[in-house]
């Protein structure tokens, strides 16, 4: 053929994404090393849990893929943070990791818009008209409009096994030798990360008696709404580490490419291994592990947690110092990844480089760490990619949107020095962006975009007048005096309660509807505050800081202070957005420019 509109590099879970939401608007190629590695897992078998259903469940909203290939292949799931506010609570999906990666690649193999391209990428070149060719190793030139590289934590990685290391990307696959060239040649600062990934032990080798079974909910929830039939077929485990486990690795520092200064990347702060743990928490005598299938009838387990680069000789003797794993049989060991990931900030909100213009990046290559994280970059980079390949309007995701608005303000505006990891605490607004309202939040940004279909955005339309329906039933209905939103409202009533008292919000509600009505009277009044404050904080956007003494402002943290008299922020939005400043710093500036009665505006 003569071409493509879009390139994606890479089939992990942000080239998935970028593929499946590029094919939406024009013939997409995904070029791949190996198509049998199309949608692995290579961590956690498992989708979601705090900030990153979040994501997920937007994703969803957008018409992404993840939460459908998570709901086919769940076999456990959770909600995270039941007893706390909508705000934090996080749904959690384990996974049957094989069937994952076969439904993803029944997916995109047979969408017909999507051709598979096995080879390697060696460099980019432009063509001289706007587009691009992607060369491959073996020779060809493969032509497009747009390119978005998902290169994971491919780009010139080294794995490490203790002290030795070899030239891969994860377990046994080739790592991408050529990528970085071309864009440490365009100006892209790269730098070092690293990553890792627990052993895999032998199920049948582990005293499961020994364990604390965690059960699945007895009534599986799902990021489409409709998990699949075994979703509830497996329990989770938790163990502990003990203080043999300590002695071990402490008396085998000097094995760790870490401690010993092989390894030059920073790793993630948010899961260190388990060398890190131990050396950073030393007054802990123990930490917890989570036990998870790799499948229903699995031959294996994860020890999530347990992240290590200790030699293989030693992890045989660590695990078994594990409650239940006196006897486990390592089945794969855990490494580390060193790799090249770009500096974020040298991207526009799209994931577009401000240094070569019509090429993306999606994924680890941007510095994150998850899935999640991942799969949320490639759908908008992705997306993009084909609307600027059709010279059709780009709309940017903001940060007032939700919590992919909110990773990609991050790294674009804030950068990372680690591997960054989405969490509820990084979300303003999280109260008025919740995993159960968002496809009311994204759905019609979806469809504007041109990603949700007019069947998708015509029935979370009719979801939303059901729910509104049924806030005014509880309203206009009474019993003991007292109406039924004002009972609701009350801490010990729910839905049920109400409706035991004789008050129906009507009979054809589902289940997320009947949650969504809960939730909205429940918390009525903070989601209003919360509204309001969302308002006055884009009025103050463009509020002018010069000249202000950021000494005279108790109320600030001793942080923000440094950074603000550092940085010397000319507009309250660039303040917001210097890492270290918080939302509550925003908020103790706007109180103090209101007591000083002076107007800021720009």
């Amino acid at each position: 053929m003569n071409g493509w509109n879009v390139i994606v590099i890479g089939g992990g879970h942000a080239g998935l994404e970028a593929a499946w939401a590029a094919a939406k608007f024009s013939r997409v190629a995904l070029l791949v090393g190996n198509p049998a590695t199309v949608g692995r897992m290579p961590c956690n078998p498992a989708v979601g849990g705090p900030g990153k259903s979040q994501l997920v469940f937007e994703i969803q909203a957008l018409g992404g893929l993840m939460g459908r290939l998570a709901d086919d292949t769940a076999i456990h799931t959770r909600v995270l943070n039941a007893s706390k506010g909508p705000a934090v609570q996080s749904l959690r999906v384990q996974n049957e990791r094989d069937a994952y990666a076969e439904r993803a690649q029944d997916v995109i193999f047979g969408h017909p818009d999507i051709d598979i391209v096995r080879g390697e990428a060696a460099d980019l070149e432009s063509d001289g008209c706007g587009g691009w060719l992607v060369l491959t190793t073996d020779g060809r030139r493969l032509p497009c409009r747009s390119v978005v590289v998902a290169a994971g934590t491919f780009m010139r990685a080294v794995t490490w096994y203790g002290r030795q290391s070899r030239a891969e990307g994860r377990q046994g696959e080739p790592p991408s030798r050529f990528l970085s060239a071309p864009l440490e040649r365009a100006g892209h600062i790269l730098k070092r990360f690293k990553t890792g990934t627990p052993p895999r032990v032998r199920a049948d080798s582990v005293n499961f008696m020994e364990l604390l079974e965690i059960p699945a909910d007895p009534q599986p929830r799902g990021f489409t709404g409709t998990p699949g039939p075994r979703a509830g077929e497996s329990p989770t485990w938790q163990t502990h580490t003990t203080p043999e486990t300590h002695r071990m690795i402490h008396e085998n520092l000097h094995e760790s490419p870490m401690f010993s200064g092989d390894i030059e990347g920073r790793g993630p702060r948010y899961c260190p291994s388990i060398e890190d743990k131990v050396v950073r928490f030393a007054h802990h005598d123990r930490h917890l592990l989570f036990v998870e299938p790799d499948g229903v009838q699995t031959s294996e387990v994860y020890l999530q947690g347990f992240s290590s680069s200790l030699p293989p000789h030693l992890q045989d003797g660590l695990v078994r110092t594990l409650p239940g794993f006196e006897s486990a049989v390592v089945q794969r060991y855990a490494y580390a990844v060193e790799y090249d990931v770009i500096d974020s900030t040298d991207l526009t909100l799209n994931m577009e480089s401000r240094l070569l213009t019509g090429v993306f990046t999606a994924g680890q290559i941007n510095g994150t760490s998850g899935y999640e994280e991942a799969a949320a970059q490639g759908l908008v980079a992705g997306m993009t990619a084909a609307r600027r390949a059709l010279n059709l309007v780009v709309e940017p995701i903001g940060r007032e949107t939700g919590y992919i608005g909110v990773l990609l303000d991050d790294l674009v505006f804030k950068g990372s020095d680690e591997p960054y990891r989405m969490m509820t605490s990084r979300v303003e607004h999280r109260l008025l962006a919740r995993q159960d309202n968002a496809d009311e939040r994204m759905t019609p940004l979806g469809h504007r975009l041109g990603l949700v279909p007019d069947d998708d955005l015509a029935r979370v339309r009719m979801k939303y007048r059901r729910v509104t329906g049924g806030m005014a039933a509880l309203a206009s209905q009474r019993s003991g005096g007292q109406t039924g939103e004002a009972w609701l409202r009350r801490p010990e009533f729910g839905l049920l309660d109400v409706e035991a008292l004789g008050i129906s919000p009507g009979n054809d509600l589902d289940a997320s509807e009947r949650e969504a009505i809960e939730i909205r009277v429940k918390y009525a009044g903070y989601i209003e505050r919360a509204r309001q404050q969302l308002r006055a904080e884009a009025r103050a956007r463009d509020v002018n800081l010069e000249g202000m003494d950021y000494a005279a402002i108790p109320s600030l943290s001793n942080e923000a202070r440094e950074k603000l008299g550092r940085s010397r922020p000319h507009t309250l939005e660039q303040a917001a957005r210097i890492p270290g400043v918080r939302h509550a710093d925003v908020g103790a500036l706007l109180i103090h420019l209101k007591k000083q009665g002076v107007s800021r505006e720009t």
